[in-house]
């Protein structure tokens, strides 16, 4: 059999792919780099099945999470079989699912309120609005190009992405927020966030800019990134509605399970649950 060894126009071709299929930026990225990073361990070597599960090992007592390494081997999986190497993938690490999230990475509403009140006192108006926005629609940031100056006159907003198209419903509130700020930016149609240059924000600047924040509003940085606003968005929906499935729909989720994920609980909360059920005499 003639020895599989990967090659930087192979990835390239891959990353056409992902592009075709409309996957988000991020996505493509990460992909891209999960690939790349097994492509340096390889080092040149033949790939076989025997040389991904070492380096599943390799991830695994290197210190990887063990969510991290299934990622990792998703990127790698999906790219053996655009190449035709179905033999090469591998067997994800089983995981118990997760009772309860990490209170290091769990934004409450509090610490978010702080985050406004910065950046509004640092004069920050574009960034706090933005962060509103993400947090009262629980749009990705990868959404933000749909937000529009029509879509804040409808009260809606129509989001294509993966393939699929879902509306969005902007509270009146945000809608009065975002036409007054249009205006003064002097945005008569399309996007409303924009750089000076007058081009969209790019993923990587909204997340600098909400992490300039976190020492002045005293919000660990661990906590402070766009996902964690839909998260937020997530849970206090669910409070509201009780209804997951429409959580789902609004989230953009083709699976429930995969909304789930956004509704554990934080550890807090979690031993709290246990205090109330008085089984310890």
């Amino acid at each position: 059999m003639t020895e599989r060894v990967l090659t930087p126009g192979q990835i390239a071709d891959f990353k056409e792919k992902l592009k075709e299929e409309e996957r988000e930026q991020g996505t493509i990225e990460k992909y891209l780099r999960d690939i790349q990073s097994f492509m340096t361990w390889m080092n040149g070597r033949p790939v076989s099945k025997e040389q991904v599960t070492r380096w599943k090992e390799h991830l695994r007592i290197s210190g990887c999470q063990p969510v991290t390494v299934n990622g990792k081997l998703s990127a790698l999986n999906k790219f053996f079989s655009f190449v035709g190497w179905t033999d090469c993938r591998a067997k994800y690490l089983r995981l118990q699912r997760r009772l309860f999230r990490c209170i290091e990475k769990e934004l409450n509403r509090q610490e978010y309120l702080r985050l406004l009140e910065t950046a509004h006192k640092e004069g920050r108006k574009r960034l706090a609005l933005l962060m509103e926005t993400i947090c009262a629609t629980g749009i990705r940031v990868s959404e933000v190009q749909y937000i529009t100056v029509e879509a804040a006159r409808a009260g809606r907003a129509e989001i294509s992405l993966k393939g699929k198209i879902r509306t969005i419903l902007l509270p009146g509130k945000l809608c009065r927020k975002l036409l007054k700020y249009a205006g003064k930016q002097k945005t008569v149609s399309g996007e409303i966030f924009l750089t000076r240059n007058r081009k969209g924000l790019s993923r990587r600047q909204i997340w600098a800019e909400m992490k300039s924040l976190c020492a002045k509003a005293g919000v660990a940085a661990s906590k402070v990134f766009p996902h964690n606003l839909r998260h937020l968005f997530a849970r206090t929906f669910y409070r509201v509605s009780r209804d997951i499935t429409k959580l789902a729909d609004v989230l953009g989720h083709s699976s429930i399970e995969t909304t789930r994920v956004y509704l554990i609980s934080s550890g807090i909360e979690h031993a709290r649950q246990l205090e109330q059920l008085c089984l310890i005499c």
